[in-house]
C-alpha cells in the first residue's frame, strides 16, 4: 500500500466528512447548538471547538512546522459558530497539500514535538497521523449521536459513502 495515497484519501474523507457534519449542525438551533449532551466538551460547539484546538492548532503544526503551540484541549478558541465552521472546513483542506508535500519515506519515519507538559516525545509518523484523523472520526461520531438525541437529522458519514461517490466521479 502507497501510504501517500492512503493518507490522502483519509484527508479527502476528512473534509468531506467535516463540511458534511458542518451542513447539518448549521440547521441547529443555538440553544441546542451549545446545550450540554453530555459529550465530553459537552456540547456541539464546545466539541468542534476541540475539533478546532486539537486537529488544527496542535497537530497539524506539529506535523507542518514541528512546533507545538500552547492550548488548552477544551479552550473555546472561536466563539462564533460561522467563523468556527469556516475554520474547521479550511483547516481540514490544509492537510492534503501537506500530505502531498511529503517523500514516500516520511510515513517511515518519526514525529518529533513536545507534549502539553513540556515533555519531548518521539512517536511513529504514520500511526500518529492515522491517530489524527481517528480522533476526527471519533468526535464528529460524538456530534452526530448529539444531533440523533435532539432530534435533529445526523448525516451519514461512513467512509464508505465517499469511497462510492469517488467511484462514481
Amino acid at each position: 500500500m502507497n501510504p501517500s495515497l492512503h493518507f490522502l484519501q483519509l484527508a479527502r474523507y476528512n473534509i468531506w466528512a467535516t463540511r458534511r457534519l458542518l451542513d447539518a449542525v448549521a440547521a441547529v438551533s443555538e440553544a441546542d447548538y451549545r446545550k450540554d449532551c453530555g459529550l465530553f466538551f459537552k456540547s456541539i460547539h464546545g466539541t468542534l471547538n476541540h475539533l478546532l484546538v486539537g486537529e488544527h492548532m496542535l497537530w497539524y503544526p506539529r506535523f507542518s512546522k514541528g512546533v507545538s503551540p500552547k492550548v488548552e484541549l477544551n479552550a473555546e478558541v472561536e466563539p462564533d459558530r460561522a467563523r468556527l465552521a469556516q475554520a474547521l472546513s479550511d483547516g481540514a483542506a490544509n492537510w492534503l497539500p501537506l500530505i502531498e508535500s511529503w517523500p514516500a519515506e516520511r510515513f517511515d519515519g518519526a514525529l518529533n514535538y513536545t507534549n502539553m507538559r513540556g515533555q519531548t516525545m518521539s512517536l511513529p509518523f504514520a500511526p500518529t497521523l492515522a491517530h489524527v484523523f481517528n480522533h476526527g472520526t471519533h468526535h464528529r461520531g460524538q456530534i452526530t449521536a448529539a444531533l440523533t438525541a435532539l432530534g435533529h437529522a445526523s448525516p451519514e458519514l461512513d467512509l464508505v459513502y465517499l469511497l462510492q461517490e469517488e467511484s462514481k466521479a
